[in-house]
């Protein structure tokens, strides 16, 4: 059975348009939430939200895509051209899978459509809703980049390109593809937005991920994307792997729609199954790349979950998403480049914003940014609406 090795990344988000930005960024403690500039809401003033800093027409110029196309996709064809840049050429040689999450699909122009329909019905253009769907998204993205051997959408909430991640790995493991392009994107949208401030869980100001006193998330939006090859392909696209998809897990909490189980039944399923599909006992994870969105629900109970599966010996741990938001079905994709990230250079990256200690766990985040490390194995965690919850172990080559 083929290892499926992480090669390559690719990623937009509030804090930067490539690898590069974003890990510059990760390392300067700074954040991209703040003030909705693109996506015009009746909240723009009152709820922060991690936007990416580029137009339509901006983000359209840097893959010389069509402008016509909805924000998820764009964003998608940024991280996904960077993936495979290096390779874009010998990729023609090889079965290549395109796995790509969105919860969002083209919500955006469906919303401008909606209200151009009801200003006046004559004058709407209905082949703006044509990408509404999810797997248009992907269609158009793999199309751009002439992915065609296998070509698939994950939509699992908040878990969606962790899923797309693991499904790729799956299939190269079973020599069923060569290389993957795997993660997801998604989009700002008024849709998501209202909907969550309806379940009254976002955060009027930046968010405190495992504090104490956190008060909710904030919404993100962004793409992240790992390029992944088997053994054969990478000696013939002389590319070197950074690190594994050495486990994952996926498992269903079964408790609630919009919440986690008080005690994180399926966040522990997830992560002691990732662990024994990896072959790892709990103190070899060097790091944790935490859920963490700031609700009072979700960090309650991972932090409960971390506490049991990692018995005494919580290992280095932070939350992202005080940079990034919560970019939703790109959050998986995004962390996982954060955790190859961490892995390439030896770093822990800090959880911002943290001042108190939580009541109900025993344990804190990593505050300040910690280089010269060792870290050999990161575990990822991607928890969704619908008890659906995906777990990640990436470890060194």
């Amino acid at each position: 059975m083929s290892k499926a090795y992480i090669v390559n990344t690719g990623i937009i988000t509030a804090i930067g348009d490539n690898t590069v930005e974003c890990f510059a960024a990760l390392k300067q403690k700074r954040t991209g939430v703040g003030k909705a500039e693109y996506l015009q809401t009746f909240w723009k003033d009152e709820l922060p939200v991690a936007e990416v800093k580029k137009s339509n027409d901006e983000l359209a110029k840097l893959t010389g895509v069509d402008i016509s196309w909805p924000r998820t996709a764009l964003l998608s064809a940024v991280a996904v051209q960077e993936a495979v840049a290096p390779f874009a050429e010998q990729l023609k040689n090889f079965r290549v899978g395109f796995f790509s999450a969105n919860t969002v699909g083209g919500m955006d122009l469906t919303e401008n459509v909606y209200k151009s329909f009801t200003d006046n019905a004559a004058d709407v253009d209905f082949r703006n809703i044509a990408n509404h769907e999810c797997g248009a998204i992907t269609e158009l993205v793999a199309d751009r980049f002439g992915i065609s051997d296998f070509v698939t959408t994950i939509s699992t909430a908040c878990s969606s390109s962790a899923n797309s991640i693991m499904m790729a790995a799956q299939m190269i493991e079973n020599g069923m593809l060569d290389v993957a392009v795997a993660g997801g994107a998604d989009s700002m949208s008024k849709f998501t937005l209202n909907g969550f401030n309806t379940l009254m869980i976002l955060d009027k100001q930046p968010c405190q991920p495992f504090d104490n006193n956190r008060r909710g998330l904030n919404l993100g939006e962004g793409a992240g994307y790992v390029l992944l090859m088997n053994e054969e392909a990478m000696s013939r696209c002389n590319a070197k792997g950074i690190c594994t998809v050495s486990g994952y897990a996926n498992a269903n909490d079964a408790y609630h729609q919009t919440a986690s189980s008080p005690e994180g039944t399926g966040n522990k399923l997830a992560m002691s199954n990732a662990l024994k599909q990896a072959g790892l006992q709990p103190s070899d994870i060097d790091y944790i790349n935490l859920h963490g969105t700031g609700t009072e629900n979700n960090d309650s109970s991972e932090g409960k979950a971390v506490q049991v599966i990692f018995a005494g010996a919580i290992p280095k741990s932070s939350s992202t998403k005080g940079y990034t938001g919560h970019t939703l079905g790109a959050a998986g994709g995004v962390e996982a480049v954060f955790g190859t990230l961490s892995i390439a250079n030896g770093i822990v990256f800090p959880n911002l914003r943290w001042q108190t200690q939580m009541e109900d766990i025993n344990w804190s985040v990593v505050t300040e940014l910690e280089e010269g490390l060792e870290i050999k194995h990161v575990l990822s965690n991607s928890f969704g609406f619908g008890g659906n919850c995906s777990t990640l172990v990436l470890s060194k080559c």
